[in-house]
């Protein structure tokens, strides 16, 4: 009569019949260049995946690669669930915030000192020697005592600089009453507060400084041009302006009488006439008639006076040569 196998096995940990061995006494494999390889390839066996397995992470994690032979990702209503996006910032009671459109920026500091409140401004100068001209300029966020250093500082410069070439006699002034913009802006602002370093000194006001002066030169060259012109108009040699005298003594003919002698001190045909003593030598032509009516002719080798000598301005005189 044969003995039942015990209800175990023969022993609690052999291994099931078809199953290989486990264990540290299990057959190793072989190693070694004639060891057996495993076929690589798109015929490679698959290895079956845990349902557990953990894919490593960390700096040593392996990358998925980038570009356009990347793997693409299923889209659709099967497509894995990416990164939750970031919950929106809440407002009290729930409601997101979102910018106001009319929003202002903060207010910007002095870019010298950082004090508010600064006004943006540009305050501009001006140099000119001989033919060579710059043209200065100052951009920025100005408070109130940097603008003011500022302004007085480049226009004073603008003062003792800008006349010394042809056109800045034209240029300078127009640069300082340029100025006059940013200097109203610069005192309407407050005192400036909550700077980084104290603001700049402004100094004392332009009309007190020394380079104030230099503009009276300017003025006094052009009172100086204005008044030799007026003396050189005043004293020209105008015959239009001269009284000229009749009669027999010498002067300008303004009237000329039949019986005058007088003088041309011009060349013909210009007239420059005046009248001479007829017993003289400077007597030239007598005046011999007056044409009344369109009729009356000169006797050949007269000379018409000009219409301006005679009484009416319309009535012509013949000049008759006294040798």
């Amino acid at each position: 009569m044969a003995t039942p196998p015990p209800p175990h096995g023969p022993h609690p940990y052999t291994q099931p019949p078809g199953q290989p061995q486990m264990g540290p006494y299990a057959p190793q494999q072989p190693a070694g260049p004639y060891g057996q390889q495993q076929p690589t390839g798109p015929y490679a066996p698959q290895q079956p995946a845990a349902p557990y397995a953990q894919q490593p992470a960390g700096p040593y994690a392996p990358q998925q690669p980038a570009g356009p032979y990347a793997p693409q990702q299923p889209a659709g209503p099967y497509a894995p669930p990416g990164p939750p996006a970031p919950a929106p910032a809440q407002a009290p009671y729930g409601y997101p915030q979102q910018p106001h459109p009319h929003a202002q920026p903060g207010p910007v500091g002095c870019q010298f000192c950082g004090a508010q409140p600064a006004v943006q401004a540009t305050v501009r100068g001006h140099q000119g020697i001989l033919y060579v001209m710059r043209f200065l300029s100052r951009s920025g966020v100005f408070c109130r005592s940097c603008g003011l250093a500022t302004y007085r500082e480049m226009s004073a410069k603008t003062l003792w600089q800008g006349w010394w070439s042809p056109l800045s006699v034209v240029i300078t002034p127009i640069t300082l009453l340029v100025n006059l913009g940013p200097r109203s802006r610069f005192h309407a602002l407050a005192a400036p507060v909550g700077g980084f370093r104290p603001s700049l000194d402004p100094g004392k006001p332009l009309l007190r400084r020394p380079e104030t002066l230099l503009i009276l030169i300017p003025l006094a060259l052009l009172a100086l041009a204005l008044t030799v012109l007026f003396v050189i108009g005043l004293f020209a040699d105008d015959s239009s302006s001269e009284p000229l005298t009749t009669g027999a003594g010498q002067g300008k003919a303004r009237t000329l009488a039949v019986g005058d002698c007088v003088r041309n001190d011009a060349d013909w045909p210009d007239q420059d006439l005046r009248t001479v003593d007829c017993g003289s030598a400077d007597a030239q032509y007598k005046v011999s008639r007056r044409l009344d009516s369109p009729e009356q002719h000169c006797a050949g080798g007269d000379y018409l006076a000009a219409l301006e000598y005679s009484p009416d301005g319309a009535t012509t005189s013949c000049l008759t040569p006294v040798r």
